[in-house]
């Protein structure tokens, strides 16, 4: 059985409201819905489920938007979870994006970080 904390809750709580905050922004440009996405990895990479889920969501998203770079760099992603959470070893704020060294802790960029407070305050 799995213990979680209440650190862990209010943890999922946020995921979920940072993807209800994805799949209502249909009318938003791609980038600007690859944010929510972002968001979401950054607070739910360290929980082995939210993480493995959040990266399904970007392939999907990827695959979606016919971004192929993108859906390969998920691919890949996808294959490192398991090992990233069995070596504990997760880049601290890494956005989850193919852009991005898979391997480097990033400081949240302001849009990422306000995603993420408005997200809280919604999940209070």
């Amino acid at each position: 059985m799995t213990h979680t904390t209440p650190a862990d809750d209010q943890r999922r709580r946020i995921y979920r409201q940072l993807l209800q905050g994805f799949a209502s922004s249909q009318h938003e440009d791609n980038e600007a819905r690859w944010a929510w996405l972002m968001a979401a990895h950054t607070v739910g990479q360290h929980d082995y489920g939210l993480h493995w889920r959040i990266h399904l969501a970007m392939l999907r998203f990827a695959a979606a938007s016919s971004d192929y770079t993108e859906v390969a760099g998920q691919l890949f992603r996808l294959a490192l979870v398991p090992f990233g959470h069995a070596l504990g070893r997760l880049p601290l704020g890494n956005s989850g994006r193919a852009t991005v060294n898979a391997f480097e802790p990033m400081t949240p960029d302001a849009r990422t970080a306000g995603l993420i407070a408005e997200a809280e305050k919604q999940a209070l």
